[in-house]
């Protein structure tokens, strides 16, 4: 029946195509069966058998318009005033006979006129209407019923509307076709990817140790899109199954340093990180559930979650996943404030999603960290158990728990801890243990609290975290200028620093001059004698003296206790002046300024200062002894007159060689005490008010005995000009021993020529001058005159050139004072002159 009218739907068509092409004047008598008519046949199924739909509104005087237009642009305006005509014509008639939808005939007629002009031009015309083969005019109709049977082959239309159900034709068909590739549907795969992300082996989806990681299993059959699309999303799981393998095993790791409290913090930030992602899981196997909503109510529906849509959702995980899993790779060997920093590292990220990851990561991992510091700054407390701060301390004894108990690590140093900084909260660490251990002071917990408060802090646990560097760093400021502050008053007023200073300048530095010179003369005849037969509580109650005898007496008592004589090692020959001198004591806490070192240094410069005193001491003996035996000469009338002369120059001799020797010590010891001791004490009393911190108050009076040393020629660099200048202390008191030999024989000679009248009646011993009469005593004068004038000679030549040695040396030292030094020496170019004779 349905062919039937088919049948006659085809031969209506046909007639009506026969009468259309009759009234053609070209074509009045066209055979039905020839190939034009079967042609123009063809062409009327052709629209016929089109569902032509428009992608635009229906407005037939926009489309009317747009005909217009085209055929005005084409040059064809008589054309298009013929159409504006006819359109406005067929638009306006009404009634019996009259077209109601005009727009879709004004549409259709617009269509052909386009598929027409393709044909012409050599175009695809199945583009708008669909092709029809040579012998397929008589059944059109029925081609249309077997559409649901067969693709749709002969063109693409603009269809809207599907009256044919052709969406559901396709989504059956992809589904048959899906069913034919896969072994394995969606949703298996779907739930075996979900168990894969929690480091599960599924049912096709295991893990493989050959690849290292999880991919669907060889032997089941999947396209390989799909295969390389489960191998992408299972690398979450590889991922997770890293990050909770170091979990694990950081927790389970013995002992608990190895892991410490910084990694433990670690391990539960990423403990915390995974509880998100379970959580994250269980929405996506609750999601699995869901049917996926389809635009066909009765086409099948399968799972809402696809593997594409599980791509969406891994998205943001799988970043978070690699970032853990690298910062585990990093840190696996790393401890304390080193893991700190190599965490820290990854956070300089432009991506904000890893960057506030970053932030709350660090935020977890850094507390301990940022609890050490607290404590260390406010409480002077290492609460390092396990070795990660990057501050260490050592048990030492009291004098150098400040300069050897805590040292910086730098290992464990986190790079987002400046250097500057990290110095800066290890010394208000120190300082608060140096007033607990050493000075026995509380004071700094009010200075601590101060500081706290000042920096808009508590005291307690929590208060500093990652990301407030700038906070720590106010902090460690308030701190260190409070409690440093506190630390030099303890030292100044309780401890009394610069009155000890002052006390080693004027005892050891020899500044004292009535002590100096009182226990030099008293000392000096014991000093005399071999070093084993002096006793050092006699030597003792000889510095006591000189004390009770000077100004010393009225400084404080506890400093003056502090005084000591100390014997040096010695030899079978040496003197008591190659081994004694001065020490003093430095109790706790002024024995971490004055160490064992730096009391060497004070020792090595009181021995030289001493040298120094003794030759000075020494050249004011000669001069003691010169002048009354120079009065006394001029009673010498019954001498001769050429042992006269002989007596004469013998003390003119002495008299020029005491005053060179006199012009160089005097010279030698106003630089030493003056423009050396005096101008250091001086820079260091600025530099001491100035000191801001014990480091600062330490390396000022490192720089104040430094330049003592240095100047004084006791440096390493000034061996030579040092030597050479004891070679000129050695000749003084050599000299000093033959000018009391000189002036000994004269006493002698003198008394004896007097007693030489009264006793001449008298038997005398054979061998005495007096014996021999006044000829044998005027022989052995001028033997002795001549014997003193050589040697006098002796030692004038050597000092001479002995001091032009030591002139030479002057201008080639670093220190600008001794070149001033030179100058004073040699004023009026004397010894210039003389050397460059010589």
């Amino acid at each position: 029946m349905e062919d039937d009218d088919q049948q006659k739907a085809a031969d209506l068509v046909q007639e009506l195509v026969l009468r259309l092409v009759s009234q053609n004047p070209q074509t009045p008598n066209l055979d039905p069966n020839s190939p034009a008519f079967l042609k123009t046949l063809r062409y009327a199924f052709r629209i016929l058998s089109s569902r032509l739909t428009p992608s635009v509104l229906p407005d037939a005087t926009a489309i009317a318009e747009s005909l217009k237009r085209r055929l005005a642009t084409q040059g064809k305006s008589s054309d298009a005033l013929a159409f504006a005509d006819l359109y406005t014509k067929f638009a306006s008639k009404t009634g019996p006979g009259s077209v109601n939808n005009k727009w879709a005939l004004v549409y259709l007629l617009k269509i052909v006129s386009d598929d027409r002009k393709s044909a012409i031009n050599g175009l695809d015309s199945s583009v708008l209407l669909p092709n029809l083969g040579i012998g397929d005019t008589g059944n059109v109709f029925s081609r249309r019923g077997e559409a649901n049977k067969k693709d749709w082959s002969n063109g693409v239309l603009l269809v809207s509307k599907d009256p044919e159900n052709l969406r559901d034709i396709a989504f059956r068909e992809y589904a048959v076709l899906v069913k034919e590739e896969n072994e394995v549907t969606e949703e298996v795969l779907v739930r075996d990817v979900l168990y894969a992300s929690q480091g599960i082996d599924g049912k096709y989806v295991k893990f493989n140790s050959e690849i290292d990681g999880y991919a669907v299993q060889e032997s089941v059959k999947v396209p390989r899109a799909t295969r390389i699309m489960v191998r992408m999303l299972s690398e979450l799981g590889w991922l997770f199954r890293k990050v909770k393998t170091f979990i694990t095993e950081s927790m389970d790791r013995f002992p608990a340093e190895d892991v410490g409290t910084v990694g433990q913090a670690f391990c539960a930030a990423l403990q915390d990180e995974l509880s998100d992602y379970y959580k994250l899981l269980a929405v996506l196997e609750a999601q699995a559930m869901n049917p996926i909503p389809l635009v066909s109510e009765s086409a099948s529906s399968s799972n809402y979650l696809s593997l594409r849509r599980l791509s969406v959702w891994f998205a943001e995980p799988m970043v978070k996943m690699r970032l853990m899993a690298v910062l585990v790779d990093k840190c696996k060997v790393l401890r304390g404030g080193a893991m700190a920093g190599a965490i820290h590292l990854h956070a300089q990220h432009g991506d904000p999603l890893v960057h506030d990851f970053m932030m709350n990561l660090l935020r977890c991992v850094c507390s301990p960290l940022f609890e050490m510091v607290r404590s260390w700054v406010l409480e002077g407390e290492l609460e390092d158990t396990f070795g990660e701060f990057f501050i260490v301390g050592q048990p030492v004894k009291v004098d150098l728990l400040w300069r050897e108990g805590y040292k910086l690590h730098p290992a464990m140093l986190p790079s987002f801890i400046s250097p500057s900084l990290a110095q800066r909260i290890l010394r208000t660490g120190k300082s608060i243990n140096f007033l607990r251990v050493c000075c026995d002071d509380h004071g700094w917990a009010d200075a601590a609290s101060e500081a706290a408060a000042a920096s808009g802090t508590t005291t307690r646990r929590g208060g500093l975290g990652y990301g407030e560097t700038d906070a720590l760093e106010h902090l460690v400021t308030e701190a260190a200028k409070r409690i440093d502050k506190h630390l030099l008053d303890v030292l100044y007023k309780r401890y009394k620093f610069k009155e000890h200073c002052l006390a080693i300048k004027r005892y050891l530095l020899l500044g004292q001059g009535d002590f100096v010179q009182y226990l030099m003369d008293i000392v000096g005849p014991k000093l005399s004698e071999p070093a084993n037969n002096i006793s050092s509580f006699e030597l003792a109650g000889f510095l006591e003296a000189a004390i009770r005898a000077s100004n010393a007496q009225y400084d404080d008592r506890d400093m003056l206790d502090r005084l000591r004589v100390k014997m040096m090692p010695h030899g079978s020959g040496d003197r008591g002046w190659d081994v004694f001198s001065l020490e003093y004591e430095a109790r706790v806490p002024l024995d971490t300024v004055f160490t064992e070192s730096v009391l060497s240094k004070y020792l090595r410069v009181f021995n030289f200062l001493w040298k120094l005193k003794r030759v000075e001491h020494a050249l004011i003996g000669i001069w003691k002894t010169m002048k009354p035996n120079c009065i006394t000469s001029n009673s010498f009338v019954k001498l001769q007159t050429s042992v006269k002369l002989q007596l004469l120059s013998a003390l003119r001799r002495c008299q020029v060689l005491w005053n060179e020797m006199n012009h160089f010590v005097t010279n030698f010891q106003y630089y030493i005490m003056f423009e050396v001791l005096e101008v250091s004490w001086s820079n260091f009393s600025k530099e001491m008010e100035a000191a801001k911190d014990l480091d600062d108050l330490l390396a000022a009076h490192e720089k104040y005995l430094n330049a003592i040393v240095g100047k004084s020629l006791l440096g390493e660099q000034s061996q030579t000009i040092r030597e050479s200048l004891f070679v000129l202390f050695e000749l003084i008191l050599r000299f000093r021993s033959h000018a009391d030999r000189l002036y000994e024989g004269i006493y002698e000679l003198q008394i004896r020529s007097k007693e030489s009248g009264r006793e001449k009646n008298k038997s005398l011993e054979p061998g005495s001058w007096i014996s021999e009469g006044r000829k044998g005593l005027t022989q052995r004068a001028g033997e002795f005159l001549q014997s003193m004038s050589q040697d006098m000679d002796s030692i004038a030549k050597e000092y001479t050139s002995s001091l032009d040695g030591f002139l030479s040396l002057l201008p080639l030292q670093q220190s600008v004072d001794l070149k001033f030094l030179f100058f004073r020496l040699d004023f009026t170019e004397f010894y210039s002159r003389l050397h460059s004779k010589g």
